[in-house]
């Protein structure tokens, strides 16, 4: 497959995070949807598909934690952050992938390698 062709399905998978803003647990399905279909075809994708999984379960883990922390009061300041991460992150490691780079996700717990 062209490098162009795998750039731009690299960059479909971390934007596919997004649809979850449009249908509801659209954001953790698609881009494993993507990766798992995408993977044989193209194997540049494997480890993109790596990338956004780690982050969607560490953004998990991480909101789970910030949530229980409303308790004493820092939860919100730590949720307000990762909405802002969950925002950012994406993008960034779509461009990168439009570049033909993988981008890790600072902070994101290697679940996936």
């Amino acid at each position: 497959m062209s490098s162009n062709k795998s750039d731009q399905w690299a960059m479909a998978l971390h934007l596919s995070v997004f649809a979850g803003y449009a249908i509801p647990f659209a954001g953790l399905v698609a881009p494993i949807i993507i990766w798992q279909v995408k993977k044989e075809q193209i194997p540049e994708i494997e480890v993109h598909g790596r990338i956004v999984c780690n982050w969607i379960l560490s953004f998990l883990i991480y909101m789970a934690i910030s949530i229980a922390l409303w308790l004493i009061g820092i939860g919100f300041f730590i949720t307000w952050f990762l909405g802002l991460l969950a925002l950012i992150y994406p993008i960034i490691g779509a461009v990168k992938a439009s570049n033909g780079e993988a981008w890790p996700y600072p902070g994101s717990i290697r679940f996936f390698g």
